[in-house]
């Protein structure tokens, strides 16, 4: 999970929304909507915390989503009861502040991935996610070059199993201070030098901004080593409205024009009081 940021701005927002009042939401939804398919949605779970999975599944369904992301192994059959897949999965890849960039992590990672990642290819979740971890002092080439090492030791797991391992890009300047990934310039590094076609970055569009900014032509020109993405309003991680920076229909319409055939991933936390017509109205803008 993305630890304390995640759990904090669901206290914010969502958290004070009962699960009955989100469920109203759900049942005033009667038929499925249909979408142009040129970009495949999803919707990150641990937003809508107090919706239960099966709900947020359904619901999911019906506007038209294709999967819910960030699942635990025990979690990752539900989707599917709602014609849905996993699409992004926890599999024990690591934490945030400690994983692929410490070679004493590399052992575990390995293990679980060894285990979690065939359970993966069996429920149909086709990307598994992990982490540079922070820098605590380390310097960004050692760090590279240890993340290498790692993700060279669980390639051939998720080539065997026909699984990506998304290597996650995040902020460093506002939410997770230290991160070592938090450039795609470095990230694109390691996983170019590690060289698969099973080894590729989730590109979390919220975090980009905040470090980079120019996300359109820095995804296009790294398109081949992106395998997931994240959304969320910049700034606060909230809505795709009119209240923050990023013109989501024109960056969907780019992506789109790559021929990127992955998934994009709705990971913004609703602060709106109909926290499922948010997830709706992004579903929309991001209907390209």
């Amino acid at each position: 999970m993305h630890g304390l940021t995640r759990r904090s701005l669901l206290k914010s927002s969502a958290a004070g929304i009962a699960a009955s009042q989100l469920l109203q939401f759900s049942a005033a939804e009667t038929s499925a909507t249909v979408r142009k398919g040129r970009i495949h949605q999803s919707v990150s779970q641990w937003c809508y915390e107090h919706v239960p999975i099966p709900q947020l599944a359904e619901y999911s369904a019906k506007i038209g989503l294709k999967g819910v992301d960030l699942l635990k192994v025990e979690e990752w059959e539900i989707p599917r009861r709602y014609g849905l897949i996993c699409t992004m999965g926890y599999a024990g890849g690591g934490d945030i502040k400690s994983a692929l960039n410490r070679t004493e992590n590399h052992a575990a990672i390995e293990q679980a991935f060894r285990t979690n990642i065939p359970l993966a290819a069996k429920a149909g979740v086709p990307n598994v996610i992990t982490f540079s971890g922070n820098r605590a002092g380390m310097s960004d080439e050692e760090g590279a070059r240890n993340t290498i090492a790692g993700l060279n030791r669980l390639k051939k797991i998720a080539e065997d199993n026909g699984v990506t391992i998304c290597l996650e890009l995040l902020n460093s300047k506002r939410d997770h201070h230290d991160y070592m990934c938090d450039h795609t310039a470095w990230g694109v590094r390691v996983v170019s030098e590690v060289n698969s076609p099973n080894v590729k970055l989730l590109y979390d569009i919220y975090h980009m901004q905040i470090m980079e900014g120019d996300l359109l032509e820095t995804i296009r020109n790294n398109i081949q080593w992106i395998g997931h993405f994240h959304t969320g309003g910049v700034p606060g991680r909230h809505e795709l409205d009119d209240k923050q920076e990023v013109q989501w229909d024109g960056l969907m319409r780019g992506i789109a024009d790559t021929g990127f055939k992955g998934y994009v991933a709705h990971e913004f936390v609703p602060a709106a009081p109909d926290p499922l017509g948010s997830l709706r109205k992004a579903a929309d803008l991001c209907d390209v």
